[in-house]
């Protein structure tokens, strides 16, 4: 078993997780960690718990120190620098034409590098761009174009339901959603109706999948002729929820619904 704590980077929007060390932390609390990006301040979104080996991702970095007063201070700094920066690097974007979309910009916390995220519908060639950059910042560029999803978990929004993005909130990585799983779900394959604020497939479709899949696997196809207690028949309709159907009776105007577990026996 390995002892991790959940960690969250609030300009990024990323939760890793790290060994606490001998620290005694609770949620809310900062910390200074090394991540894949640099050195960066995060907060405690998890309270140290045990993991199988199996479920961590090695190797496990540990905790840098926990946050000082003066690791605090730096972060406001760096959040305000970040805004100065993020408004240089999209007013040369816009005297070079170049055609990207900049999402936001980050510094690491010992301001060693500042990472600028955009989006594009083509490869960009900003080489020039980085120079400039380079001149005025004094320090490393790095330039990283993401996709819409990501920029979503970045910018946050509300999503259809009324409710802040999944997103943004608590998901960590992005799964794969497809259409089947609106249609295995009985949705309106419109695609406002389906479609996150991103505009890509919702992240929701994943959650009741499974269950959708288990429940469909129970029940038989639409058209298949199946035996019932009033004779035989044909399935007209599915209602995955409740695991039942319509069948349409030979002899009967209107369907009659059945659960599946009144007609195993009789098939």
């Amino acid at each position: 078993m390995k002892n991790v704590v959940g960690i969250h980077f609030q300009n990024s929007g990323k939760m890793e997780y790290y060994a606490p060390k001998n620290f005694n932390l609770s949620v809310g609390d900062w910390v200074v960690v090394e991540s894949k990006r640099g050195l960066e301040m995060g907060y405690v979104k998890y309270e140290p718990l045990n993991v199988a080996d199996e479920d961590v991702a090695l190797p496990l970095k540990q905790i840098v120190r926990i946050a000082t007063d003066e690791d605090m201070i730096q972060y406001e700094q760096n959040t305000y620098d970040a805004k100065q920066a993020f408004n240089l690097c999209k007013e040369t974007i816009q005297q070079q034409n170049l055609e990207m979309r900049l999402v936001n910009c980050e510094f690491t916390l010992d301001k060693s590098k500042v990472i600028f995220n955009f989006t594009s519908d083509e490869r960009v060639d900003f080489r020039k761009l980085v120079k400039v950059l380079a001149q005025r910042l004094k320090t490393r560029i790095e330039l990283r174009q993401i996709g819409v999803r990501d920029e979503a978990k970045l910018l946050g929004g509300i999503g259809p339901c009324g409710r802040s993005l999944c997103c943004s909130t608590f998901l960590g990585d992005f799964e794969p959603v497809s259409i089947k799983m609106a249609k295995d779900q009985n949705l309106s394959l419109n695609p406002s109706k389906i479609s996150g604020a991103c505009g890509r497939l919702m992240c929701c479709l994943k959650y009741e999948n499974d269950y959708y899949e288990e429940a469909r696997a129970q029940l038989p196809d639409v058209g298949d002729e199946i035996k019932t207690p009033e004779g035989n028949g044909r399935v007209v309709g599915l209602n995955i929820l409740d695991i039942s159907m319509q069948v349409k009776i030979e002899g009967l105007e209107q369907p009659l619904e059945y659960k599946m577990e009144e007609l195993e026996t009789l098939n």
